[in-house]
């Protein structure tokens, strides 16, 4: 077993994404790089000693159902057309694994092509299985691939690239692997995803340097193509790094899939296993705890190796012989993938389906599945036939979760954390549903344009916020600062915002709590609605097209749902939160003030005075900033502009009282009181400086 992996530092990967050129953005695919030279098909034997060299050594997780195997067992003539039927595959796939007792026909097509006029040639391994069960996607049939770049004329491997999910999430890449050693795939659980494993550990994926080994992916976040230390951003194998994935049953016709009469032979014990397993994302009200994590079961060596410790042994099939079957078929099956609007939560469903390989781009061009951009400039600088990178545009985020701040006072105060769970994205222009990694979003291929970006999670409110990609960033960083933090359904309120009947054209909003900071920022048209921690206590911002501000204060407690209804923005706005806000906090410390007590002796008395102090000073600040919106909403300005001068003046005796208060405060309200102080001396400041009354 290897140490454990460091976590992916959310700072330095923002950073490099952010701040890196275009061209050496790690994960990011090259929407349009030059083209390159067309291949010609090796076929025979040379083909066929070019795949025996390289066929890969395949892993397969212990909970594992569907592997690679002939699809020709399930084809049916309709409409005068060869086609594999989902149906005829997932039954008579079940059926035949439990007649044996071990995967039936055990099959791994290839194809050899290699571009004109280059030494460069491509060996394909084409995996089928015969169902797809994960957690953003399930589909009939799947096919996965691995393409190893070789030079003929050197007979050397110049690069690895095993296909991810999507083409929206980075491929696991490995540039110049050892010409000695067999190519090694980590198949993911019910996905089939293909990590690689280049490593001491061949059954175990590692994405970071540890002691004297070197990562399994070369994806780099940097611009040097040698330097690749800091932190590689592909898809990898979430469940070998420790992280949790909740699988979902899928349906059809609103029943789960075992279920369906023309499935006779698949039974509940077919599918991934339910420790695994969930029925629904809003199933759970918070995320699952204690799911397994990966461990090796099957493992799959070609059969010419004859390998003592492979548990089975596979064909090698050239991928012609499946080029006169003309679709695989199925009807859709159902997901359900919450997206947040204002009044109520839309269900919409994002399915993918299997196409076929011989009419994919990547078939005759494995380059067009390069994702890193390093790796296909290291490529075009040896070779000719490999166009040079493109710009690059890519959504990223890393996802946690609010949790109760415990350096807070109960109730006021949330803080995040590295969620127990990954997550789900959305980038609504596109139908794909792509899981995170190592807690990370990272959306690839997004157009230059307006899009929304709704990120999800078992037992986890969904949230929602609109992002632009433009071709000037290199990377469009989502959340504030690159970070969404999503809530526990169970601990979830539902803040809205309705602008119906204001003069405020709203063009964004932030939601701030007084602990955690800055939770939600992003553009806003007319009506929204955000999930927040009923454990916090917030500060809710509007912006309008005049730049103009407004503040409103938010205190869920144990309510579901909170609606700000016409918010307005100006200074009168600012003012009356300036009071809520300073009323709020005195009358917390009025009631700390019957607690405490007036003891008989020196301290307790002086400890009540001293906060009772610090509550008047507070009392004065919101009847002065009371006084201030009412002046504002009047028209009168200057009279509101020397009341808010007064209350800049009351807040620097507010910072007073509270260092004399601090010794008899408790720490978290001592805290709570500072933070709350802050907030109102910056929106005193904006409150004085808003030309909009």
């Amino acid at each position: 077993m290897t140490d454990p992996a460091p976590s992916l530092d959310r700072r330095t990967v923002l950073e490099a994404l952010a701040g890196a050129g275009a061209m050496s953005i790690a994960g990011c695919s090259a929407l349009e790089p030059e083209s390159d030279d067309p291949t010609t098909v090796i076929d025979g034997e040379t083909a066929r000693e070019l795949a025996v060299q390289y066929a890969p050594t395949l892993y397969f997780d212990t909970y594992e159902k569907w592997f690679p195997t002939d699809p020709r067992s399930y084809e049916v003539e309709r409409d005068g057309e060869t086609v594999v039927d989902g149906f005829e595959a997932f039954d008579g796939y079940t059926r035949r694994f439990k007649e044996s007792e071990t995967p039936p026909e055990p099959t791994v097509f290839f194809n050899v092509v290699q571009y004109e006029a280059s030494p460069l040639a491509v060996v394909q391994y084409w995996q089928y299985g015969a169902f797809d069960q994960f957690t953003t996607n399930f589909h009939w049939h799947d096919w996965e691939v691995l393409h190893v770049f070789v030079d003929t004329e050197t007979d050397t491997p110049q690069l690895y690239v095993a296909s991810s999910h999507s083409r929206k999430i980075p491929n696991n890449e490995f540039l110049d692997p050892d010409r000695e050693m067999v190519p090694r795939v980590l198949s993911e659980l019910g996905s089939h995803s293909s990590a690689l494993s280049v490593n001491d550990v061949p059954d175990r994926f590692q994405r970071f340097p540890i002691g004297d080994t070197f990562a399994d992916i070369t994806n780099s976040a940097i611009e040097s193509i040698e330097d690749i230390e800091e932190i590689p951003v592909a898809y990898g194998l979430p469940r070998d790094e420790g992280s949790a994935l909740p699988y979902l049953v899928p349906e059809l016709d609103g029943e789960p899939i075992y279920e369906h009469e023309r499935l006779p032979s698949v039974e509940r014990s077919d599918l991934v296993d339910e420790s695994l397993t969930i029925r629904s994302l809003d199933a759970l009200t918070s995320p699952p705890e204690e799911l397994p994590e990966r461990s090796t079961g099957l493992v799959f060596e070609h059969v010419d190796r004859g390998r003592e410790d492979a548990d089975v042994e596979y064909e090698l099939v050239p991928s012609s012989e499946l080029e006169h079957i003309r679709g695989f078929t199925g009807p859709q099956l159902s997901f359900e993938f919450d997206v947040p609007q204002f009044a109520e939560d839309a269900v919409a469903g994002h399915i993918t389906t299997t196409g076929l390989p011989w009419e994919q781009p990547r078939y005759d061009n494995p380059a067009a599945d390069i994702t890193e951009p390093n790796h296909r400039v290291a490529l075009a600088d040896r070779y000719d036939a490999i166009g040079e990178a493109a710009p690059v545009h890519t959504v990223v985020a890393r996802v946690t979760e609010a949790v109760s701040d415990e350096e807070a006072p109960d109730g006021e105060g949330v803080t995040t954390e590295q969620s127990s769970t990954e997550a789900f994205a959305l980038v609504e222009s596109d139908p794909e549903a792509i899981p995170t990694f190592s807690g990370y979003v990272v959306a690839q291929d997004i157009p230059e344009g307006e899009h929304r970006l709704t990120v999800n999670g078992a037992g986890l409110t969904p949230h929602s916020e609109a992002v632009s990609v433009n071709d000037e960033a290199g990377a469009t960083v989502a959340g504030v600062d690159g970070e969404i933090p999503l809530v526990a359904r169970e601990n979830a309120t539902k803040l809205e915002i309705d602008a119906e009947g204001t003069d405020a054209d709203l063009t964004g909003i932030a939601v701030e709590d007084d602990f955690g900071g800055r939770l939600y920022d992003a553009p806003v048209s007319g009506r929204d609605a955000v999930y927040v921690h009923r454990g916090g206590a917030y500060t809710t911002e509007v912006r309008d097209s005049d730049d103009a501000l407004g503040a409103f204060r938010v205190n869920p407690g144990e309510e579901s749902s909170v609606r700000i209804d016409r918010p307005r923005t100006g200074k009168a706005s600012l003012a009356t939160f300036l009071a809520n806000i300073s009323e709020e906090t005195a009358e917390e410390l009025s009631e700390l003030m019957d607690d405490v007590g007036d003891d008989d002796d020196d301290t307790g008395g002086g400890s009540v005075n001293a906060i009772g102090g610090l509550a008047q000073a507070l009392s004065s600040v919101g009847e002065t900033a009371r006084r201030a919106a009412e002046r504002a909403e009047n028209g009168n300005r200057g009279a509101a502009d020397r009341n808010i001068d007064s209350v800049i003046s009351l807040l620097e005796q507010v910072e007073a009282r509270l260092e004399d208060a601090r010794g008899s405060l408790p720490d978290d309200i001592a805290r709570a009181v500072e933070l709350r102080l802050e907030q109102a001396r910056r929106r005193s400041e904006q409150a004085k400086a808003e030309e909009k009354l």
